[in-house]
């Protein structure tokens, strides 16, 4: 699902460099002199290297970096006995179908020094809403990537499915929940819904709209900077590149509404290094840390005091801090149950089609 920017944000880390000025706080740390290692098994490009470089010169805990593209493959290589990774990112429902399985070690994470910095309104877990499993990490919200040369402004799922009629390209995301949530939004329903008939609505929409879309897939930013895609159905993490180039390149929240995202950080039952698991929650609780990933990121963080710490270009960041109206029309994805075969079947279908 995240497929964030595979560069450090050096021209943002500049206008920011003020904040930088926390990483001597950071040495406040436990003696490093501890020693272990930690696998993580994350998001392509969803964390800051800095922040586990940062961790091992703070506990000697080495770490190893292994990445997927989606939650249902990450799910698939631990159900298919792939041993020896200690802590994974999944999207909240899908911790919750994890916890379900019985795959996930209880940390008891709300019981850790740094725990009170983190926002109940995070703790958004249906099966453990206490966050004793898992820790809330970050999130944001998917909406529309542009460039304003070749797609003028956008400012509703309209203004991006009328960019084809125009002669221009757009992409939407190689994700069943994702871009069939956008169909659900678009018509009035949640993205959570078991109707079937709210479904088969969805499917129509899209279904009318497939031969507007060039392409599903991830890999667009390039193509969105050079204009030869016009607009792209992609993350907030974008709004790096418009940071950069705004005078070239938007993203905005669609007026109808949006999905949004969060990933929280979970011990696996057969982590081998559970112990390093908890050194590493205690770690990035720490304000500093946490700050230090979302000024790479460009998303929300969990975080409470790490939003201080941010540049006032991120804080008044409408898309990166959307305003109360906007969040309200924000919907993220719950545990589907059954269900989700109706997606999936909506989902070939779709994909067939284009």
């Amino acid at each position: 699902m995240r497929k964030l920017p595979t560069r450090f944000a050096c021209k943002f880390l500049t206008i920011a460099k003020f904040s930088i000025a926390f990483v001597g706080a950071m040495v406040i740390a436990q003696s490093a002199n501890a020693q272990g290692q930690l696998n993580v098994y994350n998001w392509g490009d969803y964390i800051n290297p800095e922040v586990l470089t940062r961790f091992t010169e703070e506990t000697g805990i080495e770490v190893s970096l292994d990445t997927y593209g989606t939650n249902e493959e990450m799910l698939a290589k631990i159900q298919s006995g792939a041993t020896g990774y200690d802590i994974v990112f999944p999207s909240v429902h899908m911790r919750d179908i994890m916890q379900k399985l019985d795959l996930l070690h209880d940390a008891k994470v709300n019981t850790l020094p740094g725990f009170e910095n983190i926002d109940p309104a995070n703790m958004r877990s249906k099966v453990d809403p206490e966050s004793s499993y898992c820790l809330p990490y970050a999130w944001g919200a998917v909406g529309i990537f542009y460039n304003k040369a070749e797609a003028g402004e956008i400012k509703t799922w309209d203004d991006f499915f009328a960019l084809p009629d125009k002669g221009k390209k757009i992409t939407m995301l190689d994700d069943l929940r994702e871009t069939i949530g956008v169909a659900l939004i678009k018509n009035g329903h949640s993205v959570n819904t078991g109707d079937s008939a709210a479904l088969e609505e969805a499917q129509a929409w899209l279904l009318e709209r497939t031969d507007k879309i060039s392409a599903f897939s991830y890999d667009i930013v390039s193509l969105v900077q050079s204009g030869d895609i016009a607009a792209a159905h992609w993350y907030v993490g974008a709004t790096l590149y418009t940071l950069e180039e705004p005078d070239k390149l938007g993203f905005v929240i669609p007026e109808e509404g949006a999905t949004m995202y969060q990933e929280d950080i979970c011990v696996l039952k057969d982590a081998p290094n559970k112990d390093s698991a908890v050194r590493f929650f205690e770690f990035y609780m720490q304000p500093e840390s946490a700050a230090l990933n979302t000024l790479q990121q460009v998303n929300g963080t969990a975080n409470v005091p790490a939003r201080d710490l941010l540049p006032q270009e991120l804080k008044s960041n409408p898309n990166t801090n959307p305003p109360p109206e906007v969040i309200a029309k924000l919907q993220i994805f719950e545990d589907l149950g059954n269900d989700l075969r109706k997606y999936n079947q909506v989902w070939t279908k779709v994909r067939t089609a284009q």
